[in-house]
């Protein structure tokens, strides 16, 4: 089942007209697009996402307001193009949910899996770029190992690494998160993988660089008076989202929603346990 992360908390700050015009820039299976396109009556969502199988998915789960959405599937960074190409200048709110859906971690074929096995691959967008298997067969190790410690903040990286380049050539999820194991015994619940996994998918679909783009070009998509309302699930995230929003408050081009970010609810968490690291941030433009 899916459920999307902070709903009541993301519509509530995006403070939905029913005549308004909205942007999804992460439509992921439908959860969050579904609710927004539900409270609209003359408006429309823009839902994007850079996983063509995930939008699909998210078509299916969204028929019943179809007529209220437009789908498209593009990066962050082609997101200029997706307004002017459905008629809008810019739009009464805007969504981000920077985590990956479950259908991603549990399809073992997309490679982001360490419950099953599955090829190497962890690309949203199947169409292009690197896999998984090409940086980790063919990145030297000191390299590997900033990598892991950079976006994975794994504070074994240069033993995971080490590791990862003696068992080459590695091209299957279970056999990496077995390298893995091999030299980082467990001592939690938490696989000793979960991190270097991590950060391979951040490495492989450029997600720091990606956020990087949104967060550069939202001011200008959305007007004076719009909310924008971002998701993020890890450290490294939730920093570059802070800064750019109280960039954009000094500034005197926006205001601040929430002071503090906003964590979900314990009740929430008790039923989708992977919320639990979710941090919600919101401004209103000027």
């Amino acid at each position: 089942m899916h459920f999307p992360v902070m709903l009541g908390e993301c519509l509530e700050y995006l403070g939905i007209r029913p005549d308004g015009i909205y942007l999804d820039t992460t439509a992921g299976l439908g959860g969050h697009l579904g609710a927004i396109a539900a409270r609209l009556t003359t408006g429309l969502v823009i839902a994007n996402d850079r996983d063509a199988e995930s939008l699909e998915m998210a078509k299916s789960n969204t028929a019943e307001w179809a007529n209220r959405i437009r789908y498209r599937h593009g990066s962050f960074g082609e997101l200029r193009s997706a307004l002017p190409a459905n008629g809008v200048e810019r739009v009464d709110g805007m969504l981000s949910d920077l985590g990956v859906s479950r259908f991603q971690l549990t399809e073992p074929e997309r490679g982001f899996s360490l419950m099953a096995d599955g090829p190497l691959d962890m690309r949203l967008d199947r169409s292009q770029g690197e896999t998984a298997s090409d940086i980790v067969n063919f990145t030297q190790e000191k390299e590997l190992a900033d990598l892991i410690y950079l976006f994975g903040e794994e504070r074994r990286s240069r033993k995971i690494a080490r590791a990862i380049v003696r068992a080459r050539p590695i091209h299957t999820t279970q056999r990496l998160a077995q390298v893995i194991e091999s030299v980082v015994p467990r001592t939690s619940r938490l696989h000793p993988a979960t991190q270097t996994f991590m950060a391979l998918r951040m490495a492989v679909n450029d997600e720091q660089g990606e956020l990087d783009r949104l967060l550069e070009i939202a001011p200008d998509l959305v007007k004076s008076g719009g909310r924008f309302v971002v998701i993020s699930f890890t450290s490294l995230e939730d920093r570059k989202v802070k800064q750019s929003f109280q960039a954009l408050a000094r500034a005197g081009r926006a205001t601040l929603l929430n002071k503090h970010v906003v964590r979900p609810a314990p009740e929430e968490t008790a039923i989708n346990p992977p919320s639990r690291s979710a941090k919600l941030r919101a401004l209103e433009m000027k």
